[in-house]
């Protein structure tokens, strides 16, 4: 019979051996885990950061340049990521990160316990168990995830200590604000600042709710959650992102819902190289920065880096100015390429003009061997065979066209035809009084047209240097804007002034060769007569002084007479600050670009110091100043006034925003070269100069005839819009005033027979611009 147990009797098989050793696998498991964490502080597993790589964790930071008005105007950057500070981010913008990312952010120290507990147990299937501060720790110290399970449990274990390290040396807001300033939201928009920018076109401070939540949205995978490829798929996670904001009570169910209705709107601004305002400048800038970066060692003696350093650099553009000047060159240049292909339809050498087809094939020969298609195919070890061959095979291509990028089909051969084609154009505008460029277009489109015509680019300048002879014949010789001189055929002939042959210049139409002219009315006409004679009085070698203390290159400028017609090849950038001496009562203001370069912390590395020089009299500068303003009165620049488009209908087709009609002092002078390859129209009032050049990359790329292809239609136009919205600005303080007459004047430029004239329009013939 068995025996029934005693109450409180002890039963024989005790489950203590169990209890006992429970406990002791769970101890000896948490040894185990303190054990496996101090390897992974020891770098037992892997290089773990010192203390002052947590105190100070590598980044790159995009190298950002400001405008004048505090603009960001681009950046260099390996990665597009320029930092922010935690009182920068929006409140919402924070809410919404710590919603979505790290319900627990103020409660762990960084590791969630729960969190982790959770994702074992359910194997990740109710959310995962990295913290913010963990994720920051996988972006500053992993370098690459390891794809095997067993490598990713040590990484993992080591970004668990990085974290708890990171808690201890920062500040949740620090360590919000590093997350923020890492991670990579894709289309080079690395940071929160960058990604603002280009999915919004706006600063962080400036994010609604909403936009807020997209950005946030993308965390989990901007890869995949990207408002560009997948607009739905991100809209659906925004709605999420307001769901966690409503669990965590930073906004009512009622504003979720009016919120979750709303469309997504994306302003998609890219912030590449090519892309965004003033790239040409920014080009040549990057030009200056390597120069200086050169020269400029940090203390350890190591060089600064322009894509990785954070640098501020500080410039003289002027943001608004800037986007009125690209405006202008892509509203006059787009509208004067339709007329420009239309009086090409029947030529059979198109876009050329005025050379055979031998000579044809020599420019596409050449082109064809400076290209980057040439260039890549020969490192390859082609044959030039096999790359003269590719270059007649249909190839599929993204063309540039003032409609937008094409998608088409066409040879690598007929795609250098086609983009010789184009029309070009380079503007730039100066301070004369501080030499600030506030405006700076190298061309028409940087991506597809790398060429920089402010600078790099040297091309005929045409009448636009008789002003030099004309300031020369009155600073040496105290000529008068009144003195006259025959219109009748010159020649200076061979001997004289280095001349091998005798040089007889003809007046522009071949005609206008009777009587005399005021020097004021000759400039205004661009007599070219005139102009010989003066500088046979001159002779060249003042001329060339005078032009290089103007702050022009004269190395190539021959010591002959002819050069008085604008011969030489010149920048635009040399020619608006020449001119700006004349406006600066004969100052010359060396240009600045650069007022101060600061690193990242605000350390002021670099400011500008001016450079001047005394080039003219305030007599000579303000009398040249003058025979200038009768060109926009009486001459080739009138049809900025409001008189010169009556019954002119056909101008239509190739001049830009006219009316302009200016009535304030403006002082200028077009220019036109050989074949109307080059137009060209500087402009001044007294505090801003303006240049601007067009073409094409191939002088014998040019307009069939003079009534298109004069400076005065080219180029004009461009200065007329740009100074149209510049003036509709007032902040910009840009004067309509008189300029500055010096006192006791004692050369004459009230001129009678000149006033009786300057209200004339039908006094100016078409052709005067050579």
């Amino acid at each position: 019979m068995a025996r029934t147990p005693k109450k409180n009797e002890k039963p024989t098989h005790s489950n203590r051996k169990y209890i006992v050793g429970f406990w002791t696998l769970f101890g000896i498991g948490i040894l185990i885990a303190i054990f496996v964490f101090l390897l992974a502080g020891w770098g037992a597993f892997g290089k773990m950061p010192t203390f002052e790589e947590l105190e100070n964790p590598e980044t790159n930071l995009a190298t950002e340049i400001f405008s004048s008005d505090g603009e960001t105007l681009g950046k260099y950057y390996s990665e597009n990521r320029t930092p922010i500070k935690y009182e920068d981010l929006p409140e919402h913008l924070v809410q919404a990160l710590i919603a979505t990312e790290d319900e627990r952010f103020y409660q762990h120290a960084g590791i969630d316990a729960k969190g982790t507990v959770r994702a074992a147990v359910y194997l990740g299937t109710r959310g995962g168990a990295s913290t913010i501060t963990q994720q920051l720790a996988k972006q500053l110290f992993t370098e690459d995830v390891a794809q095997n399970n067993f490598e990713r449990v040590f990484q993992k274990i080591k970004e668990w200590v990085i974290s708890t390290r990171l808690e201890r040396q920062y500040t949740k807001e620090e360590i919000i604000t590093m997350y923020f300033n890492k991670y990579d939201f894709v289309y080079q928009a690395v940071g929160i600042r960058s990604a603002s920018k280009i999915y919004f076109d706006k600063e962080p401070r400036d994010l609604k709710i909403e936009e807020s939540a997209v950005l946030v949205g993308m965390l989990k995978n901007s890869a995949l959650y990207n408002p560009m490829r997948r607009p739905e798929l991100v809209k659906s996670r925004r709605n999420q992102v307001f769901e966690q904001m409503n669990r965590n009570g930073y906004i009512s169910e009622q504003e979720m819902d009016s919120l979750q209705k709303l469309p997504m709107k994306i302003d998609f601004t890219p912030e590449g190289h090519d892309e965004g305002m003033a790239t040409y400048f920014r080009a040549y800038l990057q030009k200056f920065m390597r120069e200086w970066i050169e020269e400029n060692p940090k203390p350890d003696g190591s060089e600064y880096s322009l894509f990785r350093d954070g640098l501020k650099i500080y410039t003289s553009i002027d943001s608004k100015m800037q986007e009125y000047a690209e405006d202008a060159v892509t509203r006059h240049i787009s509208h004067l390429q339709k007329e420009f292909d239309r009086q090409n339809e029947n030529n059979s050498t198109a876009p050329f003009r005025d050379i055979d087809k031998t000579e044809v094939e020599s420019l596409v020969e050449s082109a064809m061997k400076r290209s980057e298609r040439w260039r890549k195919m020969e490192a390859q070890g082609k044959s030039e065979e096999e790359i003269r061959k590719s270059f007649t095979e249909d190839a599929e291509m993204r063309v540039f066209s003032w409609k937008g990028t094409i998608d088409t089909v066409m040879t690598p051969r007929d795609s250098i035809l086609y983009y010789k084609s184009f029309l070009q154009a380079g503007m730039m505008s100066m301070v004369p009084q501080t030499g600030e460029v506030k405006a700076w277009v190298g061309g028409t489109n940087f991506k597809h047209f790398k060429y920089d015509h402010v600078k790099q680019g040297k091309r005929q300048v045409g009448s636009t240097f008789k002003p030099f002879v004309y300031a020369t014949a009155i600073d040496q010789l105290k000529f008068s804007p009144c003195d006259t001189l025959p219109r009748a055929r010159f020649t200076i002939e061979a001997g004289k002034h280095n001349n091998q042959n005798d040089w007889a210049p003809k007046n522009a139409g071949n005609g206008g060769y009777e009587g005399m002219i005021s020097l004021k009315d000759a400039l205004a006409q661009s007599v070219n007569t005139v102009t010989a004679r003066l500088i046979d009085k001159t002779g060249p070698g003042p001329v060339i002084d005078l032009a290089e203390k103007l702050g022009v290159d004269v190395s190539n400028i021959p010591e002959v007479p002819s050069i008085a017609l604008g011969t030489a090849d010149l920048s635009l950038f040399e020619m608006v600050s020449a001119f700006s001496t004349f406006a600066n009562q004969g100052v010359y203001v060396k240009p600045v670009l650069v007022n101060r370069i600061e690193d990242k912390n605000g350390t002021v590395l670099y400011q500008h110091v001016p450079e001047t020089r005394d080039v003219l009299s305030k007599e000579a500068a303000y009398v040249t100043t003058s025979l200038l303003e009768g060109v926009t009165q009486t001459g080739s620049g009138i049809r900025l006034r409001g008189t010169w488009a009556k019954g002119r209908q056909d101008y239509e087709r190739a001049v830009t925003g006219y009316p302009y009609d200016f009535k304030n002092p403006i002082a200028g002078k077009t220019g036109t070269t050989q074949n109307q390859s080059d137009g060209w129209f500087i402009g001044m009032v007294p505090n801003l100069a303006t240049g601007v050049w067009v073409g094409a990359e191939d002088r014998s790329v040019h307009f069939p005839s003079i009534t298109y292809g004069q400076g005065a239609t080219m180029a004009l136009p461009i200065w007329g819009m740009y100074m149209k919205d510049v003036y509709a600005n007032e902040e910009l303080k840009v004067s309509k005033e008189g300029f500055e007459r010096p006192e006791n004047l004692s050369i004459e430029v009230n001129c009678a027979n000149y006033a009786a004239d300057q209200n004339s329009d039908d006094s100016v013939p078409d052709e005067l611009d050579f």
